[in-house]
């Protein structure tokens, strides 16, 4: 039986890919994470696992191979905070831990394949996986950086001298089910969808950055097709390197609002008519966020189609259609 770790497995993306590998019919899984946050617990609550570690006590029994033989680690735990200003926690939360876990695996013949960010690339205009294009914003996008860039220089440039598969996936914007306990570093779409169930409306930033309001654009991903990306390299192990996943479309704010909106109003909205409506409703961009904020992103998605991957991404519309409509029982009636 294949057995795999998933860290930050109570988490968005962790508990989505051990759903995805329960479709599979893999169950032996050791689920690692802190439940501090005890309502995380729900992400789990339908899943099938063989164990949950708590993350303070998994990292180092795991080199000692108190797991026995496991195949691959779905390294996804992390702090995903891009207003987190404690450099220290997040480059030991972030880069250290990362690190040893590389080195266990290697020692141990285990597979990797690791959450990077999109937001490694920061204030640059070009998302290609090169170091000419990494300008990171902040210290989330420069801890995740350096991993990539420790990943570079242990397995070759181009992942060449690589003994068993190590991968790192540039999640851009992710939204879907199970991101609730996120708080205010969940999706817009989420955020939306609160707004539009307590207010009647939602808001979007005004002109900033040379767009006007709402119309920012980021490369949103659904979460399904994050895990379809994932498990197939799961099935690839001899593809290994550094890659973005997401749509390879920038979409702006204003479509994720309107299909929000129409999805839960039951109506066919356009933007304009959603603004009219006074469903749409334009905010002062905040303080806080001027100069570390990306106005623009657009995964290339070159060396993941060269890879083999040929993954078809769901556009906003129909991402946000389905993650509306898993969040309907709380959300009967809004229209």
């Amino acid at each position: 039986m294949t057995r795999v770790v998933v860290t930050g497995a109570a988490g968005f993306i962790g508990s989505n890919i051990v759903k995805g590998l329960n479709a599979r019919g893999i169950d032996d899984i050791v689920a690692v994470d802190d439940l501090t946050d005890g309502d995380k617990f729900r992400n789990l609550a339908d899943l099938r696992i063989a164990d949950y570690v708590d993350a303070a006590e998994f990292y180092g029994p795991f080199g000692e191979g108190a797991f026995g033989e496991v195949e691959a680690v779905f390294h996804e735990g992390a702090c995903s905070d891009t207003m987190e200003t404690n450099g220290r926690y997040m480059m030991d939360n972030n880069y250290g831990v990362s690190v040893a876990l590389f080195e266990a695996c290697r020692e141990r013949g285990t597979r990797l394949l690791y959450a990077s960010s999109a937001a490694t690339y920061g204030g640059s205009d070009t998302f290609r996986e090169t170091p000419e294009f990494e300008l990171p914003l902040n210290v989330y996008g420069y801890s995740k950086l350096l991993f990539d860039q420790r990943m570079r220089r242990e397995c070759g440039a181009d992942f060449a001298r690589v003994q068993h598969q190590v991968a790192g996936f540039r999640y851009f914007n992710v939204y879907g089910p199970r991101e609730q306990h996120k708080a205010r570093m969940a999706s817009v779409a989420f955020h939306q969808f609160n707004q539009f169930r307590e207010h009647g409306k939602v808001k979007l930033f005004g002109e900033y950055g040379g767009y006007g309001p709402g119309e920012q654009k980021r490369d949103f991903v659904f979460i399904d097709d994050v895990v379809a990306v994932n498990l197939w390299f799961f099935d690839h192990p001899e593809k290994s390197g550094i890659f973005n996943l997401g749509t390879g479309r920038a979409q702006p704010f204003n479509d994720v609002a309107t299909s929000v909106v129409s999805a839960l109003t039951g109506q066919n909205h356009t933007t304009e008519s959603a603004v009219a409506a006074g469903l749409i409703e334009y905010i002062p961009f905040p303080d806080a966020l001027r100069g570390k904020y990306q106005c623009y992103t657009q995964a290339d998605l070159t060396a993941l189609r060269a890879a083999g991957c040929d993954h078809a991404f769901a556009d906003v519309a129909t991402g946000v259609a389905s993650y509306m409509n898993s969040l309907a029982p709380l959300g009967r009636g809004l229209g």
